[in-house]
């Protein structure tokens, strides 16, 4: 079980390299410029939401970006869930 943090538009090769090294089990976050990965009905979004992690973004970064809604598997989470989920998941990846 790994989490990952995902810290990168849904344009960049860590975008890509991040959804291809998820396993069942694994959870996301994204944070930064990750957020716009759930925003809107996006070929992004899509690849996301069947990625098969548990979804999470950090709730001051989403609304930084303007992004208000975000698809029902996505948990919006604060700074304390961030840490809760550091130790919920023994091995962390982060992409940029």
């Amino acid at each position: 079980m790994v989490l990952h943090t995902l810290n990168a538009s849904p344009n960049s090769a860590a975008f890509r390299d991040c959804l291809a090294a998820i396993a069942p089990g694994d959870a996301l976050l994204l944070l930064g410029d990750g957020v716009y990965c759930v925003r809107g009905a996006t070929p992004a979004c899509e690849a996301i939401l069947r990625c098969g992690a548990q979804l999470y973004a950090l709730d001051k970064d989403a609304r930084a970006a303007g992004i208000i809604a975000t698809p029902d598997t996505v948990t919006i989470t604060d700074m304390t869930g961030f840490v809760a989920l550091t130790a919920r998941y023994p091995r962390q990846l982060a992409w940029y």
